[in-house]
């Protein structure tokens, strides 16, 4: 789907904040109210908008520790990677799960309260899961950018 210039800009502001009103989307882009609903409900249709959330502040709930895990399986079996990706998608404290190319398989982004949780993660749950060769975790300092806009 082309999306014009009016597209672009409306995805941008729902971007930003998608509890606008249909009115005040309008008012910025210059639009009937109707037109902007039909141009979101299109966008929605087509799949570019996949699902509207909240953004939670992870430090206002103790989960404000985030690491980022390199995984090697032992082999790269179709069975090994499908039950690898089954079991990790089911691990709450486990954000993101990149397959990636190079020396590790995945990558996972991983948030929890501080290193002791972050160690009952690796023990309990992730080193669990078979078929898993290595592990190397590193630990965020300082988040120098976190956006969830992508610029259109």
């Amino acid at each position: 789907m082309m999306l014009d210039t009016i597209d672009q800009q409306l995805l941008g502001f729902l971007q930003q904040d998608c509890k606008q009103t249909n009115k005040e989307l309008s008012n910025k882009l210059n639009l009937s109210v109707t037109a902007v609903y039909e141009r979101i409900k299109k966008l929605e249709k087509a799949g570019i908008i996949n699902r509207y959330v909240a953004l939670v502040k992870k430090e206002k709930i103790e989960r404000a520790f985030v690491a980022f895990c390199h995984v090697k399986l032992i082999q790269h079996a179709q069975e090994y990677v499908v039950k690898f990706e089954r079991e990790v998608a089911n691990i709450n404290e486990v954000l993101e799960c990149y397959h990636i190319s190079g020396d590790y398989d995945y990558l996972l982004k991983v948030l929890v309260k501080d290193m002791e949780a972050f160690r009952e993660f690796m023990v309990n749950k992730l080193t669990n899961i078979n078929h898993i060769g290595s592990t190397h975790s590193m630990f965020v300092i300082n988040e120098v950018k976190h956006t969830t806009a992508i610029t259109i």
